[in-house]
């Protein structure tokens, strides 16, 4: 323990500088993780850590002294960081020690999983498997007989991929309201398919009434088509709800209208964690509806608003209204019509998430002005980033340096995808440039359908193969000549897999007319490659 920190002390004064370096940061959490591993007095009497717990951990402790260093370091700004660095080493120590006092947390979650595993019969009925079908009064009699056994321990129900229809709603009625004071989770994804509107909605209202007043903390009504109407047949249900922790409404029609009514509908969000409005036509003006509700979301860690035709009014309103969701691990905004506005506004919300580990942000016609703002505020914040989505977004070789030095400072980065932009190989070779160090969590990289040739192909392909968990590399529909094609093979020639298909590039594609000659692969490669990345401005 001691010996540890020392050694980051002699390391860190020795710089006489306040904050460290992001390498110098990632460098400590591995020498912690290393120290957890490796077997010691503690190991013995309290049991050793595997590797991914003493990650996890080393990552949360070098979190949190680098938060009390840096806040010691803000009180005496004229200072030389000297005092802030020793915080940061003996903090670090200190809660280094704790954990390995506390020993490892999997033996707990194992027997709390083996508990719940022996009891998951009694606590789970779910009848969504086997074939999607029609049930009638006779089959739902069958099939929900486990819960009319007087004195069952049923917490969580699926009816999902079976369809109800009146006959079979009304066998399930009384059923539910002799058990709904007993159940925590709901999932009716589904299960009204192929029935006509005005029998649906009865379903519905049979339901929702038979379920009102349940204590809630899971509900997903996706895959039903619902709109305005099948949200407001489930009214008596959603005005009962006060304890919601996820709701999902995917693929539901959800229309303006159908947003309006969820939002006034459901009491309290102050508990929801988790919200997923996929695929539905919501527009603006349902986006400005949900985004009351996020406004009133303080814990959520995980929204999806993705393929719901918001532009850029709805995507402002709910830029800023995340800005009040500071607990947030994984945003999806996918394919919506956002602009260059709501990007900018997002660029404004995102340094509240300290937290986020997944963004996706592709389809949303950021342009290379939303881009860099969005690349800006993501590089001095969520530094535990490890999805990057921005595929789609018109994005240039002008945004590609912003993109490389946010790139370069999310160290435990494991998916990264910026296809079908036009980053061209001066952009391919700085993201690679950018990956080059460091980056040991790298699974994935997506340049595809990016006007890239040789030059790029070839310099993406030699980083990444370098990483040593790396699993695919997609370069497809590029314009990479028949040479650079064999280059990259060659480089991939003992792990074949790792290299997307090629079947799409085209040789003879044609760049701007200002774009370096094919002849002049190697000279820009070796130009580009001598630039630096700076991680810390």
């Amino acid at each position: 323990m001691d010996s540890t920190a020392q050694t980051f002390n002699h390391r860190l004064t020795s710089i006489k500088l306040w904050p460290p370096s992001q390498s110098t940061r990632l460098l400590l959490v591995e020498r912690m993780t290393k120290n957890l591993i490796t077997p010691s007095i503690f190991s013995r009497k309290y049991g050793l850590l595997n590797k991914e717990e003493a990650e996890q951990d080393s990552k949360q402790i070098e979190n949190i002294a680098f938060a009390t260093a840096n806040q010691h370091f803000e009180k005496e700004p004229d200072g030389d960081g000297g005092s802030a660095v020793q915080i940061y080493a003996k903090e670090s120590s200190r809660l280094m020690l704790e954990v390995l006092k506390r020993g490892p947390r999997k033996k707990d979650e194992e027997i709390q999983t083996s508990e719940k595993d022996s009891a998951a019969h009694e606590t789970v009925f779910d009848i969504s498997g086997g074939h999607r079908s029609f049930i009638d009064a006779k089959e739902a009699e069958e099939l929900l007989k486990p819960l009319s056994v007087q004195g069952n321990k049923y917490t969580k129900i699926c009816f999902s991929n079976r369809s109800f229809g009146l006959d079979a709603a009304r066998v399930a009625e009384p059923i539910l309201l002799s058990i709904k004071d007993q159940l925590t989770e709901v999932n009716l994804s589904d299960f009204i398919a192929g029935r006509p509107e005005a029998e649906a909605l009865e379903v519905m209202n049979i339901f929702s009434a038979a379920l009102e007043g349940c204590v809630l903390r899971f509900l997903d009504l996706s895959n039903n088509a619902m709109g305005e109407k099948g949200v407001r047949a489930f009214g008596s249900l959603l005005r009962s709800q006060h304890s919601l922790e996820e709701l999902y409404l995917m693929n539901d029609g959800i229309s303006e209208e159908a947003a309006r009514a969820i939002s006034d509908l459901i009491p309290s969000t102050e508990k929801l964690r988790i919200l997923h409005f996929h695929n539905n036509m919501t527009g603006d003006e349902g986006a400005i509806a949900i985004s009351k509700m996020l406004g009133h979301s303080p814990v959520l860690e995980d929204f999806r608003c993705s393929s719901t035709r918001v532009g850029s009014e709805g995507g402002v309103a709910l830029a800023e209204a995340l800005a009040t969701c500071t607990y947030l691990k994984k945003l999806d905004l996918r394919d919506n019509m956002f602009g260059v506005e709501a990007g900018l506004a997002l660029s404004n919300s995102i340094p509240a998430f300290s937290d986020l580990t997944e963004i996706y942000l592709s389809y949303l016609n950021l342009e290379d002005e939303g881009t860099e703002a969005l690349a800006h505020a993501l590089k001095d914040s969520a530094p535990s980033l490890e999805v990057l989505e921005m595929a789609g977004n018109d994005i240039t070789t002008k945004s590609a340096a912003a993109l490389a030095t946010t790139i370069a400072a999310k160290q435990f980065l494991t998916i990264l995808n910026l296809s079908e932009n036009e980053l061209k190989d001066e952009g391919a070779i700085l993201i690679g440039k950018a990956l080059e160090d460091g980056h040991g969590q790298l699974k994935e990289v997506d340049m595809s359908t990016n006007m890239i040739r040789r030059a790029g192909a070839r310099f993406l392909a030699q980083v990444v193969l370098l990483k040593s968990g790396f699993k695919l590399l997609n370069i497809n529909g590029n314009y990479i000549s028949d040479e650079g094609i064999d280059e990259v093979k060659d480089i991939f020639k003992n792990s074949p897999s790792m290299l997307g298909l090629l079947d799409e590039n085209d040789p003879e594609g044609e760049d701007d007319a200002d774009e370096e000659d094919a002849d002049n692969d190697d000279e820009l490669e070796s130009r580009l490659k001598g630039l630096e990345i700076k991680q810390d401005e």
